[in-house]
């Protein structure tokens, strides 16, 4: 018996939903939001009924049965750090996303799962939120222990471009090393190491690549002095970093087609501006690629801004000296949760438990008396389980020459 689910995918100006039977969509729709629907709400969880009325309202007009559904999977939200994978909507995790940590659209994608599920008598899922963290210890380590490196990217779709590579590749995702580039309004690259991404940049704080709204890592001292210039409110600095930077701040857009299209008209401005922010994504490229000491299967390229050939080109031009280029223009988040959620079905994948925890905090690694991850990650370094490990090349150039005195 074939299996339907129902995805849900809320961004900040639509809501994407698609039901999917076993690999086959036979519904997808988009319904936009205009600024003036979305101001209505105090906050991101005051749109839960509305969203999910229309959700129910599109779903019946189309002729579509929910009481059909094998399963609900929504997007995931910014709740606390997890592991990749497909997670059931409990109660620990629905508290999570009804009291996340910032407002995010995306936070109502596992609460309406679960509501629809909970009416049918079904199970509700998110996969690969944002927030997945399988970092390395000391990348998230900043020279200020206020302020840590975390992992905030484009899981989804990354993970799902990663397994596609694996699989038209005829190997396992696990077997691969590979950095990914997702280029969409926010752009993130990360460093895929046998199945887990050991690290990234955060796009949600604007860190890493400029992008088409957000602003890239900035020069700290600068930032400083602007935010205490007077010019400006801590929420219109937000925005310059996350909302209103990058192409915006420059050109005015963040439509690359329009920055293409200015550019055929010799508009230098907009060639400087474009290609300063392929630059940015081709440096962090090279910075990904060191996280994975230069041993790199594949470079892929995906999101939105990879339909343009004229970027992907220029991208690769940079670093196509440090692996093969793959490039998956565009994003298919609904495929992506439909999927995950289609392999859990059938007994491919197993879902995970997600529970509430507190932060692990790094000054307070040093104290057994708490349960730590992180510390447990350290030892297994320090004691290693293959101690006959062969020397790196590091290692030998230190043994050549460290007898030798000054």
């Amino acid at each position: 018996m074939p299996f339907k689910i129902l995805a849900i995918n809320p961004g900040s100006t639509s809501t994407k939903i698609a039901v999917y039977t076993d690999d086959e969509p036979t519904f997808t729709l988009s319904i936009p939001h205009s600024a003036e629907e979305i101001a209505r709400f105090k906050s991101v969880v005051d749109q839960f009924d509305w969203r999910k009325n229309l959700i129910e309202q599109a779903l019946k007009d189309n002729g579509i049965d929910i009481r059909t559904l094998s399963a609900v999977i929504g997007r995931g939200g910014i709740v606390r750090p997890v592991e990749s994978g497909v997670y059931e909507v409990n109660d620990d995790l629905r508290h999570d996303l009804l009291h996340a940590r910032m407002q995010h659209a995306s936070n109502l994608g596992g609460l309406i799962a679960r509501d629809i599920a909970d009416e049918i008598g079904v199970k509700s899922y998110i996969a690969d939120p944002v927030v997945v963290d399988e970092m390395m210890p000391y990348a998230r380590i900043s020279g200020v222990p206020e302020l840590p490196r975390e992992s905030v990217f484009h899981a989804l779709n990354q993970k799902a471009v990663a397994r596609l590579f694996a699989k038209e590749s005829g190997k396992r995702y696990e077997e691969l090393n590979l950095v990914v580039c997702h280029m969409g309004g926010g752009c993130t690259v990360s460093a895929h190491r046998r199945g887990r991404v050991i690290d990234t940049t955060n796009a949600l704080d604007g860190c890493g690549p400029i992008s088409p709204e957000r602003s890239g890592s900035l020069p700290p001292g600068p930032l400083i002095h602007l935010c205490f210039s007077g010019k400006y409110t801590e929420e219109e600095l937000i925005r310059k970093v996350h909302g209103a930077g990058g192409l915006m701040a420059h050109l005015g857009t963040t439509s690359v087609p329009e920055v293409l299209d200015r550019i055929l008209g010799h508009d230098l401005h907009a060639m400087l501006i474009l290609r300063g922010m392929c630059y940015s994504i081709a440096k962090e490229i090279g910075a990904m690629s060191v996280a994975l000491k230069g041993d790199v299967d594949a470079i892929l390229l995906t999101g939105g801004i990879a339909h343009s050939k004229r970027v992907t080109d220029f991208i690769a031009d940079y670093v196509d000296s440090i692996a093969p280029i793959y490039v998956y223009p565009g994003e298919n988040e609904l495929r992506s949760l439909a999927e995950n959620a289609l392999a859990v079905l059938r007994g491919e994948r197993q879902s995970r438990t997600y529970v509430s925890e507190e932060y692990d905090d790094p000054s307070k690694i040093n104290d057994t008396s708490r349960t730590s991850k992180l510390r447990d990650v350290l030892l297994a370094a320090m004691n290693p389980a293959n101690v006959n490990k062969p020397a790196s090349a590091i290692r030998h150039y230190l043994r050549k020459f460290g007898n030798k005195r000054n």
